[in-house]
């Protein structure tokens, strides 16, 4: 996905504007493991759940997740236009929810998903397709 990320203190506002407005129902013990950023938001992969393919990053907070976790299609917090928005619903190309998982820090979440269509705004399966970057290739033992 591809936002121009407004500044930090925007972004901080925007999330805590949004989080004023719509107390979210997310269970205090999910909550309480997350380790937001300043503007109250985590990273949310999106991975094929059966190929394991890398779709897309998003970005939650809590009130995106909890609709995430309740309702079995992928919400997200767009820092851009500053509201709450679901995968597909102006496109057709529709994210359900197959697991949600917490990385050990609390600061990542791993949305498995079924994608219906492409996962990036540009029309491609993912939003890295054709999109690699030289990188030397290390070697085990180097």
């Amino acid at each position: 996905m591809s936002e121009n990320p407004a500044p930090a203190t925007d972004q901080a506002a925007q999330a805590s504007t949004a989080s004023a407005s719509t107390a979210s129902a997310l269970d205090p013990r999910i909550a309480a493991r997350l380790k937001k950023d300043s503007a109250g938001l985590v990273a949310a992969i999106c991975q094929q759940h059966d190929t394991g393919e890398v779709l897309m990053l998003g970005w939650m907070d809590e009130e995106a997740l909890h609709r995430t976790l309740t309702t079995g299609r992928v919400t997200f917090y767009s820092r851009s236009r500053r509201e709450y928005w679901r995968k597909g619903d102006t496109s057709g190309h529709i994210q359900l929810v197959k697991s949600v998982a917490l990385d050990c820090d609390g600061d990542a979440l791993l949305v498995r998903v079924d994608q219906v269509g492409a996962a990036c705004h540009t029309g491609t399966r993912t939003c890295f397709d054709g999109r690699d970057l030289a990188a030397a290739v290390g070697m085990p033992g180097a």
